[in-house]
């Protein structure tokens, strides 16, 4: 069974704690993982790249000059991808680079993704301070105590909040997530994986359903 070192708040180490098998210890497909961040990506671009080909472009309707004795070769357009200021052949024009992947894959690449994490050694339990109002250096000072200082660090979270969000997203290397939301390509992009309780336990109940 997969273990986990356990820090308090303060950054004091507590005793380790047991890893659900069902999540941290499921087989790795390494190509789902592959396919699950090759489509993660690929949703976030938004297909806007666009030229002007041969039709777009300004200029043409009249033939350049006429098709024999000029000692010239053959022109019908000056919109030819031929000709400068003329259109481009193929060029990237708007498209839609979703794609899709099935609820059951999806699992099995995030449980093999989680699984990585926890063979590797680098999966932790963290308490978050309690913090009134957006404070950085509390965090900034946690993660030091912990010795994650300088490595890409993913904190998984029950639920963020604003305070948390804000405090959290001037930290160099650190990103945030909800355990409703973690995905593949989050856990992949990360070095570490920082868990709190209370995501640890959220994150149990969604994918053990």
């Amino acid at each position: 069974m997969a273990t986990a070192r356990r820090f308090g708040a303060d950054g004091k180490e507590m005793a380790k704690v047991d890893l659900p098998a069902a999540i941290f210890d499921a087989p790795v497909n390494e190509h789902l993982i592959w396919e699950a961040v090759k489509i993660h990506l690929g949703n976030q671009r938004l297909g806007t790249a666009k030229v002007k080909n041969k039709a777009a472009v300004s200029g043409g309707g009249r033939k350049p000059w006429k098709q024999k004795g000029t000692g010239r070769a053959r022109s019908g357009s000056n919109t030819s991808p031929l000709w400068p200021g003329g259109g481009v052949a193929f060029g990237p024009q708007p498209r839609d680079y979703t794609a899709r992947m099935n609820q059951k894959a999806r699992r099995a690449a995030l449980l093999g993704a989680l699984t990585v994490r926890a063979k590797d050694g680098n999966v932790v339990i963290v308490d978050a301070p309690a913090l009134g109002e957006p404070k950085t250096k509390p965090l900034a000072q946690l993660l030091k105590t912990v010795g994650l200082e300088g490595r890409k660090v993913l904190w998984v979270f029950d639920k963020t909040g604003e305070v948390l969000r804000k405090s959290s997203r001037n930290l160099d290397k650190v990103e945030t997530s909800e355990s409703n939301t973690l995905n593949t390509y989050e856990l992949m992009h990360c070095e570490c994986l920082v868990l709190t309780e209370d995501g640890l336990k959220s994150l149990t109940e969604r994918l053990s359903a």
